[in-house]
């Protein structure tokens, strides 16, 4: 068998004998076109006759596209044809805690409208930009944006996809956590953690919303300020938008995910000694923060004790500043209790790291420095001596081409 890998933006071939089985996932029939778009747009803002006197519009960053430069020209030529005001039409993007944006990266990212349109770069940390409106269940302070408060009309665009432990990403999660406060985020964020298990919450799991504390957590957050309108984007393999689905509230929400997850799901009972697996390619393994999603992904079709050899290329280094820092707490039990003191950064992340770790072996083929990869638990290699290690395995092998998409429910 001959299967070809992506590694950032460029490919290896791999010759592969053996006992081999393909996951792949299921690219959508495209059901979506700038024309068709525009006209729906068009019958919605209709139908829905919102106030468009201030129209806030939330975006993802360059790590989360959806063809914003087709796409993101397109609504806006309806909304303005609806009566919205262009200038104080404000378009605010969803960093979460993420770093900004370079001026070049945001053009690349949304087209031509960045020059055209005020964009708002959100920054979590500014905290005089929120009002504090109570807080969840779970006691996550609900801080929303004072800008985003004034907008008369509030529409997310963004591409739904499968978050390793909010079980999907986009939709109200441009909101909340793409226009949060840092100590909010890390507050919801840390629900990840289980203080009875000592361990990470059983319940956070790509796929799922339904028992997750995350999610849930998400959906009570949503309800204090839900958008007026969604547009969720279905993605193929290749970044290309198969479908805008426009709705509103939570139920629109699990409409696209279940439609994304029929895509990209696939029940699968049996584990491997041996998987190999690609992120994807840019931007899915533009960071390791990023590459980490195709991580737990592909380590799923691990069985205890097997290897995983994946191909993240993280040409912008690790994504966090604070990540690293956890592996010198002393193990998973040492990060734990400093994360149920403060969470911060991508704690979560680095104890999901330390968890696979500690069941499987990782051989990254990777841009990032050795030592990085070691802190981590995991050894980088070569691409050659990663073909000899798959060439020479013992076992059969799973090869996993889009392990940022593909889950094992």
């Amino acid at each position: 068998m001959q299967v070809t890998l992506k590694y950032g933006k460029t490919t290896f071939q791999w010759d592969l004998s053996g006992k081999v089985d393909l996951w792949d996932i299921k690219d959508p029939e495209p059901r979506c076109d700038p024309e068709g778009f525009s006209v729906k747009m068009r019958r919605v803002l209709e139908a829905q006759r919102m106030d468009l006197s201030r129209v806030g519009i939330v975006v993802a960053d360059k790590t989360r596209l959806c063809a914003y430069p087709v796409y993101l020209p397109r609504l806006l030529e309806a909304l303005m044809e609806a009566g919205a005001d262009p200038g104080s039409l404000r378009i605010f993007i969803a960093y979460g805690t993420h770093t900004r944006q370079s001026e070049a990266e945001s053009r690349a990212a949304y087209g031509d409208v960045y020059d055209r349109f005020s964009f708002i770069h959100h920054d979590a940390n500014e905290r005089a930009l929120f009002e504090h409106l109570g807080e969840t269940p779970a006691k996550t302070p609900a801080m929303l944006r004072k800008d985003i408060l004034a907008c008369s009309c509030v529409i997310t665009f963004g591409a739904v996809s499968h978050h390793y432990f909010a079980g999907y990403g986009g939709g109200r999660k441009l909101i909340f956590p793409g226009l949060g406060f840092r100590d909010a985020v890390y507050h919801n964020h840390a629900l990840f953690l289980d203080e009875k298990s000592r361990g990470l919450a059983p319940g956070c799991r790509p796929g799922f919303l339904k028992g997750n504390p995350v999610a849930e957590d998400l959906a009570a957050y949503e309800a204090v300020f839900p958008a007026h309108l969604a547009i969720h984007g279905i993605l193929d393999r290749h970044g290309k938008v198969c479908d805008l689905m426009v709705g509103t509230g939570p139920g629109d929400f699990r409409k696209a995910c279940a439609a994304h997850g029929r895509y990209c799901e696939v029940r699968v009972k049996k584990q491997y000694p041996w998987v190999l697996a690609s992120c994807g390619g840019h931007p899915k393994d533009i960071n390791f923060i990023q590459s980490h999603k195709a991580l737990e992904n592909a380590a799923r079709f691990v069985q205890d004790n097997g290897t995983l050899v994946i191909l993240a290329r993280c040409g912008d280094g690790v994504g966090s500043e604070s990540f690293l820092k956890y592996f010198s707490m002393g193990g998973l039990d040492g990060a734990f209790e400093a994360l149920i003191r403060h969470y911060e950064g991508n704690g979560g992340t680095a104890l999901s790291m330390m968890a696979k770790t500690a069941r499987i072996q990782i051989l990254m083929v990777t841009d990032l420095d050795d030592n990085v990869c070691k802190t981590m638990g995991a050894e980088k290699i070569s691409f050659e001596k990663a073909v000899w290690r798959i060439q020479n395995r013992d076992g059969p092998l799973a090869v996993i081409p889009n392990a940022g998409l593909l889950v094992r429910i």
